[in-house]
Formats: structure tokens, C-alpha cells, sequence
């Protein structure tokens, strides 16, 4: 088994808990065959300002970020309304999570695994998500990146779970959809374990993760 002495699972939020797809396909009675071009400029966009934000030194939190790339989004789409634009920023905030999400946490905490989300998204915004997710009450901590003033994959994000779990990094477990942020987390140290959903290629950035898993299901087996 890759994973030895774990201690804490530490969870990315977005696509890996929580279908960043869902707030689109909300709204498909309105975009039509737009909603899945939507959802992927609108993700892909918000990962690049994130990135772009860190590099310049020009912090901002990651409503703001979501909100500029929404409108560079629907820009580009052709999309003008203000009243659609409203509904998809709402339905941001209550991303339906993925079936298997309840089910795993609860299996980890069952086998005594404490359990964290550390993520780009600002604490209200992980409130928010959790708490419509149903999953708060299986989590022991929620770390947002506005603690430090910067976004993964920056090392200062994941020693922030070092640091307020008070667990080494090589007895952490970290879970991401993200394929750079795996490879993020696997440079900084942990044992990381990539939910490559869409199966793509793996990043070419010399740090791979321990397991590559379609979903989330098998995860508790594997660390236990």
C-alpha cells in the first residue's frame, strides 16, 4: 500500500468534494448549450487569476476571484445578465458535492482519521459549502488560504495544515482533483492521492502522487 503512518486527510474543496459543474447545469434551462463551455472557461479562468494573483503580490479573496472570472466567462460567451449572473454566483456557493463525499468522511472518521478541507475558497464560502454539503459535521477543520494571503500551490497554503493540525507533513494524506495542486502538495511533502475523475494525463512537473483514484470511493481502504 503507498500510504504509511497517516495521521490527518486533508481534502481540496473544489472538484474534489464539491462538482463544480453543478452551478451551471442549474441554470442549463437558460444557457443551453453554453452551460458546459460555461463551466469550464468560468474554472478555468478562476485557477489562472488565482495563480496570476499570487504571482503579482495582489491578493484578493476567492469571491472576488470567482465573480471576475464569471464575467470574463460570460463575456466571452456572449452571455449579458445581470440576473443570471446573480443566480450562478448563488448556486457557487452551494456546489452539490459528489455522491461518494458522505459516505467516505463518514468511513475515515469511523476508522479514527481526523478529517480537513484546505482550500482557495474564503471562509464564508466554505461555510456556506459545507454546511449545504452536509458534510460540517464530519470535518475536524476548515482551512481557507486567506489565513496566509495567497493560493496553492504555494508551500506557505499546505503549511498551514502543518501547522494548525500540528501533524508532520509526511503523515498527512492530501486529496485533490487538481492535478497541479497534487503535484503542489506532493513537492511540499505530503502523501497525496490525485482524484483524476476526468482521466487526464498526469502533470509533468516531477512530483507525482502516491494514487491515482477515478473517485473518492476507495480512499478510506487505502489509508486506513
Amino acid at each position: 500500500m503507498p500510504f504509511k503512518n497517516i495521521s490527518a486527510c486533508v481534502f481540496d474543496a473544489y472538484g474534489t468534494l464539491l462538482d463544480l459543474n453543478s452551478a451551471s447545469m442549474r441554470c442549463h434551462d437558460e444557457l443551453g448549450d453554453k452551460a458546459q463551455p460555461l463551466a469550464e472557461l468560468w474554472r478555468a479562468k478562476q485557477l489562472q487569476y488565482t495563480w496570476l494573483r499570487s504571482l503579482m503580490g495582489k491578493h484578493a479573496d476567492f469571491r472576488e476571484v470567482t465573480e471576475s472570472s464569471l464575467d470574463f466567462s460570460m463575456q466571452t460567451l456572449g452571455l449579458d445578465d445581470a440576473s443570471l449572473r446573480a443566480r450562478l454566483l448563488e448556486f457557487f456557493e452551494v456546489l452539490a458535492p459528489y455522491a461518494e463525499v458522505k459516505p467516505m468522511l463518514e468511513d475515515l472518521r469511523k476508522a479514527g482519521m481526523k478529517t480537513a478541507i484546505l482550500s482557495n475558497g474564503s471562509p464564508e464560502m466554505l461555510k456556506n459549502a459545507t454546511t449545504s454539503a452536509g458534510i460540517d459535521g464530519l470535518l475536524n477543520m476548515v482551512l481557507s488560504v486567506e489565513e496566509v494571503g495567497v493560493y496553492k500551490p504555494s508551500p506557505k497554503v499546505y503549511q498551514l495544515a502543518v501547522d494548525r493540525l500540528s501533524i508532520p507533513a509526511e503523515n498527512i494524506c492530501f486529496v485533490s482533483a487538481n492535478g497541479w495542486d497534487a503535484a503542489g502538495a506532493s513537492a511540499f511533502g505530503f502523501q497525496v492521492a490525485w482524484i483524476n475523475r476526468a482521466g487526464q494525463a498526469g502533470e509533468r512537473l516531477g512530483f507525482p502522487p502516491k494514487a491515482e483514484l477515478k473517485d473518492l470511493s476507495g480512499l478510506a481502504e487505502l489509508i486506513s
